[in-house]
C-alpha cells in the first residue's frame, strides 16, 4: 500500500506532505504511486475538505474516520483542537489506479448513495489487521482501527496543547514584589 500524508492549516494551506509505503508492499517503505499521482493526490486531498468541514460540526471525534473515496483512493481525517487537519490518503494498489478515466455512473461518484452505501456495508466484514487483508477491503473495521492507531502515533504527539494562556495584549505583568501596575 502506499499513502500520502498532509498536514492541512487553518485557512486550508499545506504545511507538510509525505508519500511513502508500507514495508509489505516492497520492503523498502517507499511510496509506489504512479508520476501523474503526485499532483493528483493534492488534489484530492484538497477536494476532501469540503466533507471535512461538513462532518466536523456533527461529530464529536476528532478521527474522522474514512471521510471520502475516489477510484482505488481512501481518505481519512484527524483534527486537531486548533483545527489543523491530518489528512491520509491511502490506495491499497498504485500501479492498477488510473487517473485519467474518471467514471461517469452516479453510484462511483464520491458523495452519492453508492460510496456511502459501501462505506457502511464494509465495515462488518474484516477485522484483521494485517496489510494483506488492508488491501482487500479498505472500509472494513480493521483498516480503520489501523488507520486510527496510526493517527493516534503521529497526530497526537505533533499536537501539544498549551495549558497556560497568553498575556493578554497591553497587559502589564506584577513587579518583583507581586504588585501590578
Amino acid at each position: 500500500m502506499s499513502y500520502y500524508l498532509s498536514i492541512i492549516g487553518t485557512l486550508d494551506n499545506p504545511l507538510f506532505e509525505l508519500s511513502f509505503g508500507s514495508s509489505k508492499q516492497g520492503g523498502d517503505g517507499l511510496a509506489k504511486f504512479r508520476p501523474e499521482a503526485l499532483y493528483m493526490n493534492q488534489f484530492l486531498v484538497h477536494a476532501a475538505l469540503d466533507l471535512v468541514e461538513e462532518v466536523q460540526w456533527v461529530n464529536k471525534d476528532l478521527y474522522l474516520k474514512g471521510i471520502d473515496s475516489h477510484q482505488n483512493n481512501h481518505i481519512h481525517c484527524f483534527l486537531t483542537g486548533g483545527n489543523v487537519k491530518f489528512m491520509l490518503l491511502m490506495n491499497a494498489d498504485p500501479q492498477s489506479t488510473t487517473y485519467s478515466a474518471y467514471p461517469t455512473t452516479p453510484a462511483s461518484r464520491p458523495g452519492t448513495a453508492g460510496t456511502q452505501a459501501g462505506r457502511q456495508s464494509g465495515g462488518a466484514t474484516g477485522t484483521a489487521t494485517g496489510a494483506g487483508m488492508l488491501a482487500a477491503n479498505p472500509n472494513g473495521q480493521g483498516t480503520e482501527e489501523a488507520v486510527r492507531a496510526f493517527m493516534n502515533e503521529v497526530c497526537i504527539p505533533l499536537t501539544p496543547v498549551p495549558l497556560t494562556p497568553a498575556p493578554f495584549a497591553g497587559s502589564r505583568g506584577a513587579d518583583e514584589d507581586g504588585e501590578v501596575g
